[in-house]
């Protein structure tokens, strides 16, 4: 809701600016016809419009109410300046005319697009109309045109508010329902995602497990013993890399692309750990060394445990997404998880929450490496997970 605000308020500022200036501009225009208004009037009003459309370029880029008072001030003097800086008895010229009225409304009116915002601003805008209505009936006295000029000037403050108005409902509505498609779209392509997966799911799986499972219903008829264990060792080895987020890609009916080395590169099985959670909206920032031999054993419990730390930021940490440190030495690989996310007090984590305790502790004991956890509520969590090379 505050970025749509902010939005909005940015909008209804460039509205300032663009009107505003195009007003000074035009008012300027007026100031610089020859014989319309006396010298030094000319020289004094040059400097006001000046002043004003300074105001009115800061009032676009920074909204600060300063400027706005600033504006009106400035187009109270040009209008006070203009109407009563002539000699007693002669009426009004048509370019002064032209001034008052051009002063009177596109560049001080303006303000009413950033004054509309809450009550107390629409009282400062009321306020400022009387000023400059009061200005232009004072100056207008005696002027041939007096009524077409009160008239422009109530009808241009009372547009230019009501545009204003219009814009400041209709973007917060209009962002609304953009953000309402967004939601709707991202919904339907995960919705699309989890069915495409589902259906790769359900082949691999008829292709691989099912298929073995079928054998042995049978007693392996038709199948010698050795091709039968081939079989449900390539199966085992399928399951690991699902564990460890791997995609398989199908060579035939029954054939995957899988790893048979004993010794792994732990950059590659990185990015497979990446790209999953990547798939579950969690964005992990890598960092330090990318390119680690270790013995297949140890890379699943490293592999699994970093995962169980991730998927613990996910599900826990209130925030979406973390650094994860990668460094090694002679004898040891380290990986740091961290996240700022709520945190949780160590001491208030029962024994029954076995999550840390099995997933991670214990899997990387088993393998000789280990781990250890800090947190604080609101200070987020981090893992330093320890394998031996």
């Amino acid at each position: 809701m505050q970025r749509i605000l902010r939005e909005r308020d940015r909008l209804l500022r460039r509205a300032v600016q663009a009107a505003g200036l195009s007003g000074s501009v035009t008012a300027l225009a007026c100031l610089l016809v020859p014989g319309g208004i006396a010298d030094d009037t000319r020289l004094w009003a040059t400097a006001l419009v000046l002043v004003l459309a300074a105001a009115q370029y800061l009032l676009g880029n920074t909204g600060a109410l300063r400027w706005a008072v600033v504006i009106v001030l400035s187009g109270m003097a040009i209008i006070l300046l203009v109407g009563l800086n002539r000699p007693v008895g002669v009426s009004m010229n048509l370019i002064e005319e032209s001034i008052i009225g051009t002063v009177s409304t596109a560049p001080v009116c303006a303000v009413a697009a950033v004054l509309l915002t809450s009550p107390r601003r629409v009282l400062l805008l009321a306020l400022f109309f009387g000023l400059i209505f009061t200005s232009v009936t004072v100056v207008t006295v005696d002027a041939p045109d007096r009524t077409v000029m009160l008239v422009l000037t109530v009808s241009m403050w009372v547009a230019f508010t009501l545009v204003s108005w219009w814009i400041a409902q209709s973007v917060p509505r209009v962002m609304h329902r953009i953000a309402a498609i967004g939601r709707a779209h991202r919904a339907e392509r995960h919705a699309s995602e989890l069915e495409a997966q589902r259906r790769q799911d359900a082949r691999l799986l008829h292709d691989t497990v099912l298929a073995t499972l079928t054998l042995l219903a049978h007693s392996g008829v038709g199948v010698s013993p050795a091709a039968l264990q081939k079989q449900a060792g390539d199966d085992a080895r399928l399951l690991r890399q699902l564990r460890l987020g791997g995609l398989p890609t199908p060579r035939r009916s029954g054939g995957y692309n899988l790893e048979p080395a004993t010794v792994l590169t732990l950059g590659d099985t990185l990015d497979a750990v990446r790209q999953r959670f990547e798939r579950l909206g969690l964005t992990v920032h890598w960092h330090g060394s990318g390119q680690v031999q270790l013995y297949s054993n140890v890379l699943d419990s490293f592999l699994l445990a970093l995962s169980e730390c991730l998927e613990n930021v996910r599900r826990h940490s209130g925030v979406d997404e973390a650094d994860v440190t990668i460094t090694d030495d002679d004898t040891t690989v380290r990986a740091m998880v961290t996240d700022t996310g709520v945190g949780f007090d160590l001491g208030q984590v029962g024994s029954e929450r076995l999550g840390v305790a099995e997933s991670v502790v214990a899997r990387l004991r088993d393998v000789g490496g280990n781990a250890r956890l800090f947190s604080s509520p609101g200070s987020g969590t981090t893992v330093v997970l320890e394998v031996p090379k």
